[in-house]
Protein backbone atom coordinates (compact mmCIF):
# COMPACT_ATOMS: atom_id res chain seq x y z
CA UNK A 1 0.00 0.00 0.00
CA UNK A 2 1.54 3.49 -1.16
CA UNK A 3 1.36 6.06 1.66
CA UNK A 4 -1.18 7.97 -0.62
CA UNK A 5 -3.95 4.98 -0.59
CA UNK A 6 -6.78 5.58 1.33
CA UNK A 7 -7.64 2.38 3.72
CA UNK A 8 -10.20 0.03 2.91
CA UNK A 9 -13.20 1.24 5.65
CA UNK A 10 -13.72 -1.67 8.12
CA UNK A 11 -16.87 -3.45 6.78
CA UNK A 12 -16.68 -1.74 3.57
CA UNK A 13 -16.88 -4.55 1.23
CA UNK A 14 -19.40 -6.26 3.32
CA UNK A 15 -21.41 -3.16 3.31
CA UNK A 16 -21.04 -3.13 -0.70
CA UNK A 17 -22.04 -6.79 -1.01
CA UNK A 18 -25.17 -6.26 1.27
CA UNK A 19 -25.94 -3.48 -0.66
CA UNK A 20 -25.57 -5.30 -4.31
CA UNK A 21 -27.53 -8.24 -3.34
CA UNK A 22 -30.30 -5.67 -1.98
CA UNK A 23 -30.44 -3.32 -5.05
CA UNK A 24 -29.52 -5.79 -8.06
CA UNK A 25 -33.24 -7.16 -8.35
CA UNK A 26 -34.64 -3.09 -7.91
CA UNK A 27 -31.89 -2.18 -10.61
CA UNK A 28 -33.02 -5.06 -12.83
CA UNK A 29 -36.93 -4.08 -12.84
CA UNK A 30 -38.58 -2.73 -16.12
CA UNK A 31 -42.16 -1.86 -16.42
CA UNK A 32 -42.13 -4.37 -19.66
CA UNK A 33 -41.73 -7.26 -17.28
CA UNK A 34 -44.76 -6.73 -15.13
CA UNK A 35 -47.23 -8.72 -16.56
CA UNK A 36 -44.85 -11.79 -16.06
CA UNK A 37 -44.60 -11.00 -13.08
CA UNK A 38 -48.41 -10.45 -11.93
CA UNK A 39 -48.33 -13.76 -13.54
CA UNK A 40 -45.69 -15.24 -11.49
CA UNK A 41 -47.05 -13.38 -8.20
CA UNK A 42 -51.24 -14.41 -9.10
CA UNK A 43 -49.80 -18.01 -9.27
CA UNK A 44 -48.37 -17.67 -5.10
CA UNK A 45 -51.34 -15.62 -4.31
CA UNK A 46 -53.62 -18.82 -4.88
CA UNK A 47 -51.85 -19.83 -1.82
CA UNK A 48 -54.97 -17.64 -0.34
CA UNK A 49 -57.33 -20.92 -0.32
CA UNK A 50 -54.48 -23.83 0.43
CA UNK A 51 -55.31 -24.33 3.98
CA UNK A 52 -58.88 -23.78 3.80
CA UNK A 53 -58.73 -26.44 1.08
CA UNK A 54 -56.40 -28.61 3.08
CA UNK A 55 -58.13 -28.76 6.53
CA UNK A 56 -61.58 -29.23 3.98
CA UNK A 57 -59.98 -31.99 2.56
CA UNK A 58 -59.50 -33.69 5.50
CA UNK A 59 -62.92 -33.60 6.77
CA UNK A 60 -65.28 -33.51 3.80
CA UNK A 61 -63.32 -36.31 1.29
CA UNK A 62 -62.72 -39.95 1.76
CA UNK A 63 -59.19 -40.15 0.17
CA UNK A 64 -56.62 -42.07 2.27
CA UNK A 65 -52.79 -39.84 1.88
CA UNK A 66 -51.83 -42.33 -0.42
CA UNK A 67 -54.89 -41.62 -3.25
CA UNK A 68 -54.08 -37.91 -2.56
CA UNK A 69 -50.78 -38.98 -3.65
CA UNK A 70 -52.03 -40.87 -6.73
CA UNK A 71 -54.21 -37.61 -7.42
CA UNK A 72 -51.58 -35.70 -7.43
CA UNK A 73 -49.65 -37.46 -10.15
CA UNK A 74 -53.01 -37.26 -12.09
CA UNK A 75 -52.83 -33.36 -11.07
CA UNK A 76 -48.97 -33.03 -12.10
CA UNK A 77 -49.68 -33.94 -15.57
CA UNK A 78 -50.93 -30.78 -17.36
CA UNK A 79 -47.42 -29.86 -16.21
CA UNK A 80 -45.44 -32.31 -18.20
CA UNK A 81 -47.80 -31.59 -21.45
CA UNK A 82 -46.95 -27.96 -21.15
CA UNK A 83 -45.57 -28.17 -24.75
CA UNK A 84 -48.86 -28.56 -26.07
CA UNK A 85 -49.85 -24.86 -24.34
CA UNK A 86 -45.86 -23.52 -25.58
CA UNK A 87 -46.48 -24.47 -28.95
CA UNK A 88 -50.36 -22.61 -29.11
CA UNK A 89 -48.52 -20.19 -27.39
CA UNK A 90 -45.86 -19.59 -30.20
CA UNK A 91 -47.62 -20.54 -33.10
CA UNK A 92 -51.76 -20.28 -32.91
CA UNK A 93 -52.85 -16.65 -32.22
CA UNK A 94 -56.56 -16.19 -30.72
CA UNK A 95 -58.65 -13.19 -32.07
CA UNK A 96 -55.13 -12.16 -33.05
CA UNK A 97 -53.37 -12.26 -29.76
CA UNK A 98 -50.61 -14.93 -28.73
CA UNK A 99 -50.29 -14.00 -25.02
CA UNK A 100 -52.73 -11.94 -23.37
CA UNK A 101 -56.05 -13.50 -24.76
CA UNK A 102 -54.18 -17.05 -23.19
CA UNK A 103 -53.23 -15.16 -19.93
CA UNK A 104 -57.33 -14.27 -19.91
CA UNK A 105 -58.42 -17.73 -20.52
CA UNK A 106 -56.07 -19.51 -17.77
CA UNK A 107 -57.76 -16.99 -15.61
CA UNK A 108 -61.08 -18.42 -16.64
CA UNK A 109 -60.33 -21.63 -15.89
CA UNK A 110 -58.89 -20.96 -12.39
CA UNK A 111 -62.17 -18.96 -11.40
CA UNK A 112 -63.87 -22.10 -12.40
CA UNK A 113 -62.08 -24.22 -10.50
CA UNK A 114 -62.60 -21.90 -7.57
CA UNK A 115 -66.38 -21.68 -7.69
CA UNK A 116 -66.93 -25.62 -8.13
CA UNK A 117 -64.84 -25.86 -5.04
CA UNK A 118 -67.10 -23.17 -3.36
CA UNK A 119 -70.49 -24.74 -4.55
CA UNK A 120 -69.31 -28.00 -3.56
CA UNK A 121 -68.29 -27.03 0.02
CA UNK A 122 -71.29 -24.97 0.66
CA UNK A 123 -73.55 -27.68 -0.26
CA UNK A 124 -74.93 -25.71 -3.74
CA UNK A 125 -73.35 -28.39 -5.83
CA UNK A 126 -74.81 -31.80 -5.24
CA UNK A 127 -74.93 -33.26 -8.76
CA UNK A 128 -71.65 -34.98 -8.19
CA UNK A 129 -69.77 -36.04 -4.93
CA UNK A 130 -67.38 -33.78 -3.35
CA UNK A 131 -64.37 -36.19 -3.95
CA UNK A 132 -65.34 -36.03 -7.74
CA UNK A 133 -65.66 -31.90 -7.23
CA UNK A 134 -62.08 -31.94 -5.65
CA UNK A 135 -60.84 -33.81 -8.70
CA UNK A 136 -62.40 -31.65 -11.22
CA UNK A 137 -61.82 -28.34 -9.61
CA UNK A 138 -58.14 -29.16 -9.55
CA UNK A 139 -57.73 -30.20 -13.06
CA UNK A 140 -59.14 -26.93 -13.96
CA UNK A 141 -57.21 -24.56 -11.29
CA UNK A 142 -53.78 -26.23 -12.66
CA UNK A 143 -54.57 -26.23 -16.09
CA UNK A 144 -55.14 -22.68 -16.10
CA UNK A 145 -52.22 -21.92 -13.92
CA UNK A 146 -50.33 -23.85 -16.52
CA UNK A 147 -51.57 -21.94 -19.46
CA UNK A 148 -50.41 -18.46 -17.49
CA UNK A 149 -47.23 -20.20 -16.14
CA UNK A 150 -46.24 -20.90 -20.04
CA UNK A 151 -47.47 -17.51 -21.20
CA UNK A 152 -45.00 -15.67 -18.58
CA UNK A 153 -42.17 -18.39 -19.25
CA UNK A 154 -42.54 -17.06 -23.03
CA UNK A 155 -42.13 -13.29 -21.67
CA UNK A 156 -39.68 -13.89 -19.57
CA UNK A 157 -37.45 -14.51 -22.38
CA UNK A 158 -39.23 -11.50 -24.58
CA UNK A 159 -38.69 -8.74 -22.67
CA UNK A 160 -34.67 -8.34 -22.87
CA UNK A 161 -33.81 -6.20 -24.88
CA UNK A 162 -31.30 -7.50 -27.42
CA UNK A 163 -29.95 -4.18 -28.56
CA UNK A 164 -29.58 -0.88 -27.75
CA UNK A 165 -31.59 2.56 -28.05
CA UNK A 166 -29.40 3.28 -31.20
CA UNK A 167 -30.03 -0.30 -32.63
CA UNK A 168 -26.69 -1.91 -32.12
CA UNK A 169 -26.01 -5.41 -30.82
CA UNK A 170 -25.78 -5.41 -26.99
CA UNK A 171 -22.94 -7.60 -25.38
CA UNK A 172 -24.31 -11.13 -25.13
CA UNK A 173 -23.01 -11.27 -21.67
CA UNK A 174 -25.45 -8.68 -20.76
CA UNK A 175 -28.59 -10.19 -22.21
CA UNK A 176 -27.28 -12.95 -20.47
CA UNK A 177 -27.42 -11.35 -17.17
CA UNK A 178 -30.38 -9.51 -17.81
CA UNK A 179 -32.17 -13.34 -18.68
CA UNK A 180 -31.19 -14.37 -15.27
CA UNK A 181 -32.51 -11.67 -13.19
CA UNK A 182 -35.84 -12.12 -15.21
CA UNK A 183 -36.16 -15.35 -13.77
CA UNK A 184 -34.78 -14.13 -10.46
CA UNK A 185 -37.36 -11.52 -10.48
CA UNK A 186 -40.19 -14.08 -11.51
CA UNK A 187 -39.17 -16.08 -8.69
CA UNK A 188 -39.20 -12.99 -6.57
CA UNK A 189 -42.58 -12.46 -7.91
CA UNK A 190 -44.18 -16.05 -7.06
CA UNK A 191 -42.41 -15.64 -2.88
CA UNK A 192 -44.08 -11.99 -2.83
CA UNK A 193 -47.12 -13.81 -3.69
CA UNK A 194 -46.85 -16.64 -1.18
CA UNK A 195 -45.48 -14.12 1.43
CA UNK A 196 -48.97 -11.57 0.54
CA UNK A 197 -51.55 -14.09 1.14
CA UNK A 198 -50.10 -16.60 3.62
CA UNK A 199 -50.78 -15.57 7.36
CA UNK A 200 -54.43 -14.68 5.35
CA UNK A 201 -55.38 -17.79 4.25
CA UNK A 202 -55.04 -19.32 7.95
CA UNK A 203 -57.11 -16.15 9.60
CA UNK A 204 -59.43 -16.47 6.92
CA UNK A 205 -60.03 -20.42 7.06
CA UNK A 206 -60.07 -20.03 11.09
CA UNK A 207 -62.70 -17.43 10.84
CA UNK A 208 -64.75 -18.10 7.87
CA UNK A 209 -66.75 -20.98 6.34
CA UNK A 210 -64.79 -22.73 3.71
CA UNK A 211 -66.90 -22.16 0.92
CA UNK A 212 -66.49 -18.57 1.35
CA UNK A 213 -62.51 -18.73 1.45
CA UNK A 214 -62.80 -20.72 -2.23
CA UNK A 215 -65.06 -17.07 -3.23
CA UNK A 216 -62.46 -14.84 -1.86
CA UNK A 217 -59.71 -16.62 -3.88
CA UNK A 218 -61.35 -15.27 -7.23
CA UNK A 219 -59.51 -12.27 -6.41
CA UNK A 220 -56.71 -14.12 -7.56
CA UNK A 221 -56.83 -14.74 -11.17
CA UNK A 222 -57.92 -11.19 -11.57
CA UNK A 223 -54.35 -9.89 -10.65
CA UNK A 224 -53.05 -11.80 -13.55
CA UNK A 225 -55.45 -10.13 -16.10
CA UNK A 226 -55.31 -7.01 -15.17
CA UNK A 227 -51.26 -7.87 -15.52
CA UNK A 228 -52.45 -8.44 -19.41
CA UNK A 229 -54.51 -5.40 -19.17
CA UNK A 230 -51.53 -2.62 -18.33
CA UNK A 231 -48.86 -3.29 -20.42
CA UNK A 232 -48.36 -4.58 -24.23
CA UNK A 233 -47.03 -8.14 -23.99
CA UNK A 234 -47.58 -9.48 -27.80
CA UNK A 235 -44.64 -10.55 -29.47
CA UNK A 236 -43.69 -10.05 -32.72
CA UNK A 237 -42.48 -13.09 -33.09
CA UNK A 238 -44.46 -16.22 -35.16
CA UNK A 239 -44.43 -19.17 -37.03
CA UNK A 240 -46.29 -22.09 -38.51
CA UNK A 241 -47.64 -24.92 -36.42
CA UNK A 242 -45.17 -27.70 -36.05
CA UNK A 243 -47.60 -30.33 -36.43
CA UNK A 244 -44.96 -32.98 -34.69
CA UNK A 245 -45.21 -31.01 -31.44
CA UNK A 246 -48.56 -29.88 -30.98
CA UNK A 247 -49.96 -33.23 -32.81
CA UNK A 248 -47.95 -35.50 -30.76
CA UNK A 249 -48.66 -33.39 -27.80
CA UNK A 250 -52.38 -33.43 -28.00
CA UNK A 251 -52.19 -37.53 -28.61
CA UNK A 252 -49.93 -37.89 -25.72
CA UNK A 253 -52.57 -35.41 -23.66
CA UNK A 254 -55.85 -38.14 -24.98
CA UNK A 255 -53.93 -40.88 -24.58
CA UNK A 256 -53.02 -39.71 -20.59
CA UNK A 257 -56.77 -38.90 -20.20
CA UNK A 258 -57.91 -42.18 -21.36
CA UNK A 259 -55.30 -43.88 -19.14
CA UNK A 260 -56.39 -41.75 -16.28
CA UNK A 261 -60.28 -42.20 -16.98
CA UNK A 262 -60.37 -46.29 -17.48
CA UNK A 263 -58.04 -47.23 -14.59
CA UNK A 264 -55.38 -48.91 -16.45
CA UNK A 265 -53.41 -50.97 -14.11
CA UNK A 266 -50.10 -48.90 -13.38
CA UNK A 267 -51.37 -46.14 -15.87
CA UNK A 268 -49.55 -43.88 -14.12
CA UNK A 269 -46.08 -45.76 -14.22
CA UNK A 270 -47.00 -46.19 -17.88
CA UNK A 271 -47.69 -42.11 -18.92
CA UNK A 272 -44.70 -41.07 -17.15
CA UNK A 273 -42.41 -43.81 -19.22
CA UNK A 274 -44.28 -42.59 -22.31
CA UNK A 275 -43.96 -38.76 -21.40
CA UNK A 276 -40.44 -38.85 -20.55
CA UNK A 277 -39.97 -40.43 -24.52
CA UNK A 278 -42.40 -37.91 -25.95
CA UNK A 279 -40.33 -34.63 -24.49
CA UNK A 280 -36.79 -36.41 -24.70
CA UNK A 281 -37.83 -36.46 -28.63
CA UNK A 282 -39.25 -33.22 -28.65
CA UNK A 283 -36.27 -32.08 -26.89
CA UNK A 284 -34.20 -32.79 -28.98
CA UNK A 285 -35.96 -31.25 -32.11
CA UNK A 286 -36.43 -27.81 -30.83
CA UNK A 287 -32.33 -28.10 -29.72
CA UNK A 288 -31.01 -29.31 -33.30
CA UNK A 289 -29.60 -25.68 -33.76
CA UNK A 290 -27.71 -25.42 -30.76
CA UNK A 291 -24.06 -26.66 -30.29
CA UNK A 292 -23.96 -29.95 -29.16
CA UNK A 293 -21.26 -28.77 -26.24
CA UNK A 294 -24.52 -26.43 -25.06
CA UNK A 295 -26.44 -29.28 -25.75
CA UNK A 296 -24.25 -31.82 -23.60
CA UNK A 297 -24.17 -29.08 -20.55
CA UNK A 298 -28.38 -28.79 -20.81
CA UNK A 299 -28.48 -32.62 -20.79
CA UNK A 300 -26.96 -33.35 -17.59
CA UNK A 301 -27.88 -30.24 -15.49
CA UNK A 302 -31.01 -31.70 -16.25
CA UNK A 303 -30.43 -34.96 -15.23
CA UNK A 304 -29.52 -33.07 -11.75
CA UNK A 305 -32.08 -31.10 -11.63
CA UNK A 306 -34.49 -34.01 -12.08
CA UNK A 307 -33.49 -36.79 -9.85
CA UNK A 308 -32.92 -33.18 -7.26
CA UNK A 309 -36.67 -32.72 -8.02
CA UNK A 310 -38.03 -36.64 -7.98
CA UNK A 311 -37.69 -37.21 -4.62
CA UNK A 312 -40.35 -38.21 -2.36
CA UNK A 313 -42.56 -36.84 0.49
CA UNK A 314 -43.86 -37.73 3.23
CA UNK A 315 -47.40 -36.68 1.91
CA UNK A 316 -50.93 -35.84 3.79
CA UNK A 317 -50.27 -38.06 6.30
CA UNK A 318 -47.62 -35.91 8.31
CA UNK A 319 -50.10 -32.88 7.96
CA UNK A 320 -53.08 -34.63 9.22
CA UNK A 321 -50.69 -35.86 12.10
CA UNK A 322 -49.89 -32.36 12.89
CA UNK A 323 -53.60 -31.42 13.24
CA UNK A 324 -54.32 -34.65 15.41
CA UNK A 325 -51.79 -35.13 17.13
CA UNK A 326 -50.18 -31.73 17.68
CA UNK A 327 -52.80 -30.02 17.53
CA UNK A 328 -52.11 -27.26 14.89
CA UNK A 329 -55.04 -25.37 13.54
CA UNK A 330 -56.10 -23.02 10.61
CA UNK A 331 -54.66 -19.89 12.33
CA UNK A 332 -51.27 -21.61 13.19
CA UNK A 333 -50.89 -23.39 9.75
CA UNK A 334 -51.09 -19.41 8.76
CA UNK A 335 -48.42 -18.28 10.86
CA UNK A 336 -46.37 -21.12 9.46
CA UNK A 337 -46.72 -19.83 5.75
CA UNK A 338 -46.26 -16.22 6.65
CA UNK A 339 -43.04 -17.25 8.70
CA UNK A 340 -41.57 -19.39 5.65
CA UNK A 341 -42.82 -17.43 3.02
CA UNK A 342 -41.18 -14.15 4.85
CA UNK A 343 -37.48 -16.10 4.79
CA UNK A 344 -38.28 -17.49 1.43
CA UNK A 345 -38.91 -14.02 0.07
CA UNK A 346 -35.30 -12.85 1.85
CA UNK A 347 -33.28 -15.37 1.10
CA UNK A 348 -34.58 -15.21 -2.35
CA UNK A 349 -34.04 -11.02 -2.84
CA UNK A 350 -30.76 -11.75 -1.24
CA UNK A 351 -28.98 -14.55 -2.75
CA UNK A 352 -30.31 -14.03 -6.13
CA UNK A 353 -27.66 -12.01 -7.19
CA UNK A 354 -24.84 -14.84 -6.22
CA UNK A 355 -27.16 -17.68 -7.82
CA UNK A 356 -27.17 -16.62 -10.95
CA UNK A 357 -23.21 -16.54 -10.64
CA UNK A 358 -22.87 -20.14 -9.40
CA UNK A 359 -22.83 -23.30 -11.41
CA UNK A 360 -26.17 -25.68 -10.99
CA UNK A 361 -23.86 -28.21 -9.02
CA UNK A 362 -22.53 -25.74 -6.23
CA UNK A 363 -26.25 -24.57 -5.71
CA UNK A 364 -27.75 -28.27 -5.40
CA UNK A 365 -25.33 -29.72 -3.39
CA UNK A 366 -25.74 -26.95 -0.66
CA UNK A 367 -29.00 -27.09 -1.11
CA UNK A 368 -29.61 -31.11 -0.54
CA UNK A 369 -27.58 -30.99 2.31
CA UNK A 370 -29.04 -27.75 4.03
CA UNK A 371 -32.34 -29.64 3.33
CA UNK A 372 -31.33 -33.10 5.02
CA UNK A 373 -30.43 -30.82 8.39
CA UNK A 374 -33.35 -29.07 7.85
CA UNK A 375 -35.67 -32.36 8.18
CA UNK A 376 -34.25 -32.90 11.64
CA UNK A 377 -37.39 -30.98 12.96
CA UNK A 378 -39.67 -33.07 11.29
CA UNK A 379 -38.16 -36.29 12.33
CA UNK A 380 -38.26 -34.91 15.83
CA UNK A 381 -41.88 -34.23 15.83
CA UNK A 382 -42.77 -37.11 14.57
CA UNK A 383 -40.45 -38.95 17.60
CA UNK A 384 -42.39 -36.81 20.02
CA UNK A 385 -39.31 -34.79 20.88
CA UNK A 386 -41.44 -31.58 21.47
CA UNK A 387 -42.61 -33.59 24.85
CA UNK A 388 -39.15 -33.52 26.02
CA UNK A 389 -38.15 -29.82 24.90
CA UNK A 390 -41.18 -28.22 26.97
CA UNK A 391 -40.28 -30.19 29.90
CA UNK A 392 -36.37 -28.95 29.90
CA UNK A 393 -36.51 -25.72 27.79
CA UNK A 394 -40.43 -24.57 27.65
CA UNK A 395 -40.96 -24.85 24.16
CA UNK A 396 -42.83 -27.27 22.27
CA UNK A 397 -44.12 -28.21 19.27
CA UNK A 398 -45.19 -25.31 17.47
CA UNK A 399 -42.12 -23.56 18.21
CA UNK A 400 -39.98 -26.50 16.62
CA UNK A 401 -42.72 -26.44 13.84
CA UNK A 402 -41.84 -22.33 13.31
CA UNK A 403 -38.52 -23.18 13.10
CA UNK A 404 -38.44 -25.66 10.34
CA UNK A 405 -41.12 -23.72 8.91
CA UNK A 406 -38.58 -21.01 8.97
CA UNK A 407 -35.23 -22.49 7.60
CA UNK A 408 -36.73 -24.98 4.81
CA UNK A 409 -38.61 -22.22 3.19
CA UNK A 410 -36.31 -20.68 0.73
CA UNK A 411 -35.14 -24.03 -0.75
CA UNK A 412 -37.56 -24.26 -3.41
CA UNK A 413 -37.20 -21.40 -4.82
CA UNK A 414 -33.83 -20.80 -4.95
CA UNK A 415 -32.99 -24.51 -6.14
CA UNK A 416 -35.05 -23.68 -9.39
CA UNK A 417 -32.76 -20.28 -10.46
CA UNK A 418 -30.15 -21.56 -12.06
CA UNK A 419 -31.61 -24.22 -14.16
CA UNK A 420 -34.14 -21.33 -15.25
CA UNK A 421 -31.39 -19.06 -16.19
CA UNK A 422 -29.88 -21.52 -18.52
CA UNK A 423 -32.86 -22.46 -20.24
CA UNK A 424 -33.36 -18.69 -20.94
CA UNK A 425 -30.03 -18.02 -22.06
CA UNK A 426 -30.38 -20.34 -24.80
CA UNK A 427 -34.22 -20.43 -25.87
CA UNK A 428 -33.91 -20.13 -29.56
CA UNK A 429 -35.92 -17.53 -31.28
CA UNK A 430 -39.59 -18.57 -32.81
CA UNK A 431 -39.88 -21.23 -30.23
CA UNK A 432 -39.04 -19.61 -27.01
CA UNK A 433 -42.73 -20.66 -25.56
CA UNK A 434 -42.11 -24.70 -26.66
CA UNK A 435 -38.77 -24.39 -25.46
CA UNK A 436 -39.70 -22.92 -22.59
CA UNK A 437 -42.86 -25.46 -22.07
CA UNK A 438 -40.77 -28.53 -22.86
CA UNK A 439 -37.89 -28.42 -20.14
CA UNK A 440 -40.61 -26.66 -17.55
CA UNK A 441 -42.44 -30.30 -18.50
CA UNK A 442 -39.44 -32.67 -17.95
CA UNK A 443 -39.06 -30.93 -14.51
CA UNK A 444 -42.09 -30.97 -13.72
CA UNK A 445 -42.13 -34.94 -14.46
CA UNK A 446 -39.63 -35.22 -12.11
CA UNK A 447 -42.19 -34.03 -9.60
CA UNK A 448 -44.47 -36.77 -11.32
CA UNK A 449 -41.88 -39.36 -10.21
CA UNK A 450 -41.79 -38.00 -6.93
CA UNK A 451 -45.62 -38.44 -6.43
CA UNK A 452 -45.56 -41.89 -7.27
CA UNK A 453 -42.81 -42.67 -4.87
CA UNK A 454 -44.95 -40.67 -2.04
CA UNK A 455 -47.95 -42.79 -3.42
CA UNK A 456 -45.52 -46.33 -2.74
CA UNK A 457 -44.14 -44.96 0.00
CA UNK A 458 -47.31 -44.87 1.89
CA UNK A 459 -48.76 -48.13 0.51
CA UNK A 460 -45.70 -49.55 2.75
CA UNK A 461 -46.16 -47.45 5.37
CA UNK A 462 -49.76 -46.94 6.21
CA UNK A 463 -50.86 -43.74 7.51
CA UNK A 464 -54.43 -42.35 7.58
CA UNK A 465 -57.13 -39.69 9.68
CA UNK A 466 -55.92 -41.48 13.36
CA UNK A 467 -53.44 -43.97 12.24
CA UNK A 468 -49.88 -42.65 12.54
CA UNK A 469 -47.95 -46.03 13.57
CA UNK A 470 -45.86 -45.92 10.49
CA UNK A 471 -45.19 -42.24 10.47
CA UNK A 472 -41.73 -41.91 11.61
CA UNK A 473 -40.54 -45.23 9.47
CA UNK A 474 -41.98 -42.88 6.04
CA UNK A 475 -40.65 -40.58 7.35
CA UNK A 476 -37.24 -41.84 7.75
CA UNK A 477 -37.47 -43.30 4.27
CA UNK A 478 -38.50 -40.63 2.50
CA UNK A 479 -35.57 -38.41 3.96
CA UNK A 480 -33.11 -40.35 3.03
CA UNK A 481 -33.73 -40.56 0.04
CA UNK A 482 -34.25 -37.00 -0.33
CA UNK A 483 -30.24 -36.75 0.49
CA UNK A 484 -29.04 -39.83 -1.18
CA UNK A 485 -30.29 -39.58 -4.70
CA UNK A 486 -29.30 -35.88 -5.26
CA UNK A 487 -26.21 -36.50 -3.58
CA UNK A 488 -25.15 -39.39 -6.04
CA UNK A 489 -26.37 -37.57 -8.83
CA UNK A 490 -24.10 -34.26 -8.53
CA UNK A 491 -21.43 -37.04 -7.96
CA UNK A 492 -22.30 -38.42 -10.41
CA UNK A 493 -22.38 -35.97 -13.68
CA UNK A 494 -21.64 -32.85 -12.00
CA UNK A 495 -18.39 -31.81 -13.52
CA UNK A 496 -19.74 -31.88 -17.00
CA UNK A 497 -22.37 -29.19 -16.69
CA UNK A 498 -20.25 -26.43 -16.22
CA UNK A 499 -21.26 -22.80 -15.22
CA UNK A 500 -24.81 -21.55 -15.46
CA UNK A 501 -25.07 -18.85 -18.44
CA UNK A 502 -21.57 -19.36 -19.95
CA UNK A 503 -21.78 -20.27 -23.64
Amino acid sequence: MTANAAPTPRGGYARQQLERALLAPVRAFRWTYLPLLMVYFAYGALGIVAIAQSFWVKTALTMTPAELAGLSVWLTLPWAVKMVFGELVDAVPILGSQRRVYVFIGATLVATGLLLLAGTASGAVTFITPDTAYIVASLLSVTGVVLQDVVADAMSTEVVSRVNEDGTPRPQADIDRDLGMVQVLGRLALSAGIFAVAGLAGYLAQVLPYHVVFLIGLVVPVISVSGALLVNLETSESRPIDWRILGGGLAFGVGVTLLGVIGVPYGQEIVLAISMAVIISMLGRVTSSISPETRQRIFFAAVIVFLFRSTPTVGEGYRWFTIDVLGFDEGFYGILQQTGAALGLAAAWLLSDAITRQPITRVLLWLTIIGGILSLPTIALVMGAHEWTERVFGFGARSIALIDAAAASPLAQISMIPLLTLIAVHAPPGHRATWFALMASLMNLALVAGELQTKYLNLVFHVDRGAYGQLLDLTLVATAIGIVVPLAAILAFGSRVGTVGRR
